[in-house]
């Protein structure tokens, strides 16, 4: 077997780091490395890259733009060849740009030589594929629902290596149903306290008077049912991350209470005058907007801002339709397992119909849609009477005609082209437009046709 190419373009060749990453690439067995300045040295001739090959683009503060460029040059001329980009003084809008432009990965120097080399080996296949029941790491298990390839939902997985990277509170916004638990947990499971508890509190179901007991703990005779002592969440998390769902449904008792914790990381439990201290880390969801809840005076202020050290808020599947077809192949793939069922697709029919519903209960929703549609099914495959979307289900769909399919498919490309550029450059239309090689003026019209707002990829 023809070692596998690895090339390594560096927009500024003096790169400092440039020489251990070559080094660290040269000692991976099957890889053959190379350096190259521009893509145009890689992309043509006998040497043209191939799906095969991945390319390494080394990208620090002075030569992101550069770095951006050659990734969409590659892509362009070899949409199959992975690559991953190397660098260091870059900021998460700057990775996020990285990934967004196309990158498979991000490694951030300086690197541990293990690290680089397991990633490049993963990117290039030459990984040994493993049972993923089978995985010790839990990252396959927790990690496995954060699906998707929409720029909207991009935009926000490629934060989450710095999210778990610096260790403070996380507040995560977003409809119900958005996967906001799950994005948690890929944050505690990435971090470095992924080996130590992880404990989620629903703060909706536990009832007022009970909370600050379920929190903190409490002591022996604290009050007439307390026959015996009991250690709090917080206690139970100790070391480890704990997730506070639902947050803005605290009674603003409650709210002062959580206010004191996260200031200090001390409590008391109920009916104790000792102070505890609890290495903790919180992550909280809400699907309401607390901002506005606190400007209303319905959720203590104060608490927003403590919680609000890193916010993250997570699109709505309406915000990213092209996702649903692989959300969807997905849950069958998992389901068909689970049940030992036969389905293993969707008809064109059944994909039609979930394009055309409007998803208020989000991934959450369709995942059940799917699930049920799995158990129910006749067939090899979902058709669109196995799939039960309740009263507010679309009518049924008539069979498309080529040129609307084709006009489907084209205005769903442009729509999502559009917004790849548009996070690539940092929502500069000027520069998105030069990228896609369209006159800024075309563009914008593009812009109006698909109402994509370009302020919120700033």
């Amino acid at each position: 077997m023809l070692p596998v190419r690895c090339v390594v373009l560096t927009p500024t060749p003096t790169a400092r780091i440039v020489p251990a990453l070559v080094e660290t690439l040269q000692r991976i067995t099957d890889v053959r490395v190379e350096q190259a300045a521009t893509v145009s040295a890689i992309a043509g001739g006998p040497t043209a890259a191939t799906s095969s090959d991945v390319a390494v683009v080394v990208a620090d503060r002075s030569s992101l733009s550069g770095a951006l460029e050659q990734i969409a040059e590659l892509l362009r001329r070899t949409p199959c060849c992975t690559v991953i980009a190397v660098g260091d003084a870059l900021n998460e809008r700057e990775m996020v740009s990285l990934l967004a432009a196309g990158a498979f990965d991000f490694v951030a120097s300086p690197f541990a030589a293990d690290e680089l080399q397991t990633r490049i080996r993963r990117a290039l296949g030459l990984t040994p594929p493993v049972d993923p029941w089978l995985r010790a790491v839990p990252d396959d298990l927790r990690l496995r629902d954060l699906i998707g390839t929409s720029a909207a939902f991009v935009r926000q997985t490629a934060k989450l290596p710095v999210l778990a990277a610096n260790d403070v509170g996380v507040l995560l916004l977003g409809e119900t149903g958005t996967g906001k638990e799950v994005f948690a947990q890929a944050i505690h499971y990435l971090s470095a306290r992924a080996s130590r508890p992880w404990v989620a509190v629903n703060c909706a179901a536990i009832p007022a008077d009970l909370i600050e007991s379920e929190l903190f703990g409490h002591v022996r005779g604290a009050y007439t049912t307390a026959h015996t002592g009991r250690k709090g969440l917080v206690s139970e998390a100790e070391g480890g991350t704990l997730l506070l769902d639902e947050i803005d449904c605290l009674s603003y008792g409650a709210q002062a209470k959580l206010l004191r914790f996260l200031q200090e990381k001390e409590f008391r439990q109920v009916g104790s005058n000792a102070v505890s201290h609890a290495d903790v880390r919180v992550i909280a969801t809400s699907n309401s907007r607390l901002a506005e809840l606190a400007a209303k005076g319905t959720f203590r202020q104060d608490l927003f801002f403590r919680l609000n050290v890193l916010s993250v808020t997570l699109p709505s599947l309406r915000d990213r339709q092209d996702d649903i077809p692989l959300l969807a192949r997905h849950f069958i793939q998992r389901f068909r397992q689970t049940f030992n069922r036969q389905v293993t697709s969707l008809t064109p029919l059944a994909l039609r119909k979930l394009l055309a519903y409007s998803w208020p209960g989000n991934v959450r929703e369709l995942k059940h849609v799917i699930e049920r549609g799995v158990i129910l099914a006749g067939g090899p495959m979902l058709d669109a009477d196995d799939l039960d979307l309740g009263s507010d289900a679309p009518e049924a769909i008539a069979e498309e005609s080529f040129h609307d399919a084709k006009a489907r498919v084209v205005e769903s490309f442009e729509r999502a082209y559009i917004q790849q550029m548009l996070s690539s450059c940092g929502g500069n239309v000027s520069h998105a437009a030069r990228l896609a090689k369209k006159n800024r003026r075309a563009f914008w019209e593009l812009l109006r046709k698909h109402h994509i707002n370009p302020q919120p990829f700033r």
